[in-house]
């Protein structure tokens, strides 16, 4: 994670509890960190003073849930799918410091993956069989399961 004032590595997370169970969370290289606490702190400003201090160190804000990236790093999950694209500036560099990289470098499926004509034949078998057991059909239901183990095998 970098610092929030600087571009290094950020060494010290800082958490202050303001009144009305809110936190304010700073994250700060050792340098900063040390003129950040030698600073006096005012007394955090009132929920109704215009401004409190832990807007401006919030971050990006999604227009679409309102959720600010303070918010995200705090409890740790989106409210939205659009704060993928709000947070991106956010999200990389945390992303690039957890792993190293931006972009998946993982696996590869063994399989290739199942045509839709094939998914969708799996996909009516298996309500045919499911109709043929509740109809107590047993004849005709083993013959759709062993349709479904050649096509689960053929992959």
């Amino acid at each position: 994670m970098k610092c929030l004032r600087c571009a290094k590595q950020a060494t010290y997370h800082i958490t202050e509890v303001l009144p009305g169970d809110r936190f304010d969370e700073v994250h700060l290289c050792e340098d900063c960190a040390k003129k950040y606490l030698a600073q006096p702190h005012d007394p955090p400003a009132p929920a109704d003073a215009a401004g409190p201090p832990a807007e401006a160190l919030a971050g990006p804000t999604c227009d679409a849930c309102g959720l600010s990236y303070l918010e995200f790093r705090n409890h740790g999950r989106f409210g939205c799918g659009h704060d993928y694209d709000a947070f991106k500036g956010e999200l990389l560099p945390l992303l690039e410091s957890i792993h190293g990289e931006v972009r998946h470098a993982g696996k590869a499926p063994r399989r290739p993956p199942r045509s839709p004509g094939g998914r969708a034949e799996l996909s009516a078998l298996r309500r045919r069989l499911q109709q043929l057991v509740t109809e107590e059909n047993y004849e005709e239901a083993a013959r759709v399961r062993d349709r479904i183990k050649e096509l689960e095998n053929d992959e």
